[in-house]
């Protein structure tokens, strides 16, 4: 069986290259003759694994000294906990929703202290980003928290809200290395990695060294606190080791693709490509307000739900998969992260474009 064009919002398909070096190495290390499967986080293998992947990350991302790089588990749903409980400290936070996931974080955060909605696009389905230019910030939250890029929704922030002042939290999950980031724009900025970065069950949080102390939510467990794993070099308790190993092996397939700025240029070309074909096709329409369209994920439908359903049947045997829009939205969905070649998408489109003929 060849393989096919996998456009899964996550987990989602992993660069072929990265796959076959995970493969060959499977059952012997680098001569240790063992698998990085089976191997103890604490030996000095395992060591040298998790400090270069976490090196190669820092020099991709750009990431500033006074920023801690943790390997968590519990994926960005956990984050959506551990914020407020190291961060709350008066007991208020704002947040943007713009979609599923931020609702999710906002909802949870409520179980901790005030959590104000100070911007939605809840109203038109988050089909887009609202103004954040001038928001109501209250004077004494803790944090502004985002979701950057909607996973479901397709949308993406053209710029960071200003938060007069007061930390921003963002969940850059489904954006996470598709393009640079200014990493000191952010108090946290965190991402589950089975989307752009690797295996599903490690998040990548990144977090100023000042927001890490002591001062946590009283009951704050000690695996969710930033400070345990921030003075363990997230080796508290075993990590998800193989899975930051794949990790590793893909930033360095980043740096070989020639780093974030090079990943933007293809995602913003391979984006193009299908943005192109929907905005000019008769049969399907893209679902977002074009000016907050995601590089990452869009989401697409024609007139009918028979319709939807007869072209994901017809695209899956076709060697497409994964189209399916998520529940909540219908229709179809392409997620086109970093792994997945621009052949990929132009042959997507050819599809779409006889299928459109045909039917």
């Amino acid at each position: 069986m060849s393989r096919v064009y996998n456009f899964s919002a996550g987990p989602s398909m992993l660069p072929e290259e990265v796959l076959k070096e995970a493969q060959q190495e499977m059952l012997d290390y680098k001569g240790s003759g063992q698998s990085v499967m089976e191997m103890s986080h604490r030996s000095k293998v395992y060591d040298e694994i998790i400090k270069t992947a976490e090196a190669d990350f820092r020099s991709l991302a750009k990431v500033p000294d006074n920023y801690k790089v943790l390997f968590l588990q519990g994926g960005a749903s956990t984050q959506f906990a551990m914020i407020p409980m190291n961060l709350m400290k008066n007991k208020v936070a704002d947040y943007i929703v713009t979609g599923q996931w931020a609702k999710k974080a906002y909802q949870e955060a409520q179980i901790f202290g005030k959590a104000n909605k100070i911007a939605s696009s809840e109203d038109k389905t988050f089909t887009y980003i609202p103004d954040v230019s001038d928001l109501p910030i209250s004077d004494d939250a803790d944090y502004v928290y985002i979701c950057q890029n909607n996973t479901i929704y397709g949308t993406r922030y053209k710029e960071l809200p200003n938060t007069k002042g007061k930390i921003l939290v963002s969940d850059v999950s489904s954006m996470f290395l598709s393009e640079p980031m200014d990493v000191s724009k952010y108090g946290v900025v965190y991402g589950g990695v089975q989307k752009n970065v690797g295996p599903a069950g490690v998040v990548i949080t990144v977090i100023r060294e000042d927001l890490i102390t002591d001062d946590v939510l009283p009951g704050t467990p000690t695996m969710l606190k930033y400070k345990t794993h921030a003075d363990n070099d997230s080796l508290y308790n075993t990590p998800p080791a193989y899975n930051i190993y794949v990790c590793g092996l893909v930033f360095k397939w980043l740096k070989k693709m020639g780093g974030l700025e090079e990943m933007k240029k293809i995602n913003e070309e391979k984006a193009a490509v299908l943005y192109d074909y929907l905005d000019n096709s008769k049969m399907f329409k893209g679902t977002v307000v074009p000016e907050y369209r995601s590089l990452m994920n869009v989401p697409f439908v024609t007139e009918s739900d028979e319709l939807n359903a007869k072209f994901i049947k017809e695209a899956e045997s076709a060697g497409f998969v994964n189209l399916k829009g998520h529940r909540t939205v219908g229709g179809m969905r392409a997620s086109i992260y970093n792994a997945m070649p621009i052949e990929g998408v132009k042959k997507l489109v050819e599809f779409m474009d006889n299928f459109e003929k045909n039917n």
